[in-house]
């Protein structure tokens, strides 16, 4: 089986989700298809469709996350080395056409958060860093060109 690296804070959040979804949102679509089916003509009742198709999204939903809980790996990033980037990695990078210096957070794609400095390991920045050291460069090609980071620290 296939085990999906995640943090122990990304756990709780999917975690926490999965149950909002199970307890709150899945009871009020099965209302919501009451109801349209009360309303008669299931063929031309856009209320009926509308509430199936949402329940299909719900249920692919659920489960999607319930193979991520059960194959979840928790990683703890107070306990990885800090020799390599690699996820759950806080890494403190140099942008060598601006001169900025950007923390990151390497994490899963359910964790990514550009805002609060949490990129996915699959992203083009994520998988640039992977592996790399301090003083390392990591190129990638973004869609407005070229760009070139530097590896300042591992935090």
């Amino acid at each position: 089986m296939e085990q999906i690296p995640i943090t122990k804070q990304g756990y709780a959040v999917l975690k926490k989700e999965l149950e909002r979804l199970k307890t709150i949102e899945r009871p009020e679509n099965i209302k919501a298809i009451e109801v349209a089916r009360a309303h008669g003509d299931l063929s031309e009742n856009a209320e009926y469709h509308a509430a199936k198709e949402r329940q299909s999204f719900l249920e692919g939903r659920i489960g999607e996350m319930g193979y991520k809980l059960g194959n979840a790996r928790i990683i703890d990033p107070a306990t990885v080395p800090k020799d390599t980037v690699r996820f759950a990695s806080k890494v403190l990078v140099e942008n060598l056409d601006s001169q900025e210096e950007i923390e990151y957070m390497i994490v899963g794609a359910d964790e990514a958060d550009i805002k609060k400095g949490k990129i996915s390991v699959s992203s083009p920045l994520g998988s640039a860093l992977i592996g790399k050291q301090p003083g390392d460069e990591a190129i990638l090609q973004a869609p407005g060109g070229k760009r070139v980071y530097e590896i300042i620290d591992i935090l």
